[in-house]
């Protein structure tokens, strides 16, 4: 098995390089330099016990990290036994997402990431500061306790919640009106499956997932019998909130950064 084949993988399972490091017997720098190309030629027995983590199949596998801010282990537990309490003891700087019961790293977003999510935000604010609505927007990272339980937290890229009374000090508690989620390379099956199943079913009434790598824009309106809508990236997309008095256009963000993708 090949580095990108295994990098891949480990996307897919949402392992990190600790959890690597302890399945496999091989020490954290190293896996954290092979994975990063420091590393240039890792030695091949070094790269069999990598693979090995990926050729046992798909069962899970036991994850016991250390939290260093709190000075404790953290619980040997398989994904999907997962709760908020380990969600919450994990470090302030470490950003994953807890989804029925499975925790996944979220490496840092992209320029390009960034960029179409503060514009789409921005836009979204501009509105309803000139309307004076109700509503209020969001950026992430924020949490939603997306389902009001202790197995799902999720960090949606973009949110409007109209329910203010779902807004609590520590997290937006139930489901968001309006979701949008910027692609990235390490995201990309979670946005178009787990979340998208996890959205609909909690009671979003809009989800967009914006894909610059596809140049395109998938607008799932789950009130309607037919979705998503497919849109160019650069169009004019109504956000049906607000019954198309808000329209979102990235044309002259993407014109600037076309280079990029």
């Amino acid at each position: 098995m090949t580095i990108e084949e295994m990098k891949e993988k480990k996307r897919e399972h949402g392992y990190t390089y600790n959890m690597m490091s302890q399945m496999s017997g091989v020490p954290l720098g190293t896996v954290q330099k092979i994975f990063t190309g420091e590393t240039k030629s890792p030695r091949y027995d070094t790269l069999e016990a990598l693979a090995r983590i990926f050729e046992n199949g798909d069962r899970d596998y036991l994850y016991a990290d250390m939290v260093e801010d709190s000075g404790t282990a953290y619980a040997a537990k398989v994904q999907g036994q997962y709760t908020l309490d380990d969600y919450y003891a994990l470090p302030e700087d470490r950003r994953v997402e807890l989804i029925d019961g499975c925790i996944y790293d979220m490496a840092a977003p992209s320029t390009i990431h960034q960029l179409i999510a503060g514009e789409v935000h921005r836009q979204i604010s501009n509105f309803i500061l000139e309307h004076d609505g109700p509503c209020m927007p969001f950026i992430s990272p924020v949490d939603v306790q997306l389902d009001c339980d202790d197995k799902t937290m999720l960090q949606p890229d973009v949110v409007i919640l109209c329910d203010i009374d779902r807004m609590k000090v520590r997290c937006i508690y139930g489901a968001p009106d309006f979701v949008l989620e910027v692609i990235s390379k390490s995201t990309r099956l979670r946005d178009y499956g787990k979340k998208l199943s996890k959205y609909m079913d909690a009671g979003v009434k809009e989800y967009w997932i914006v894909d610059p790598y596809q140049k395109r824009i998938m607008v799932y309106e789950f009130n309607k019998e037919i979705f998503p809508v497919i849109y160019g990236i650069d169009a004019d997309i109504p956000v049906s909130l607000y019954d198309g008095r808000l329209t979102i256009n990235l044309a002259a963000l993407i014109k600037k950064i076309e280079k990029l993708l």
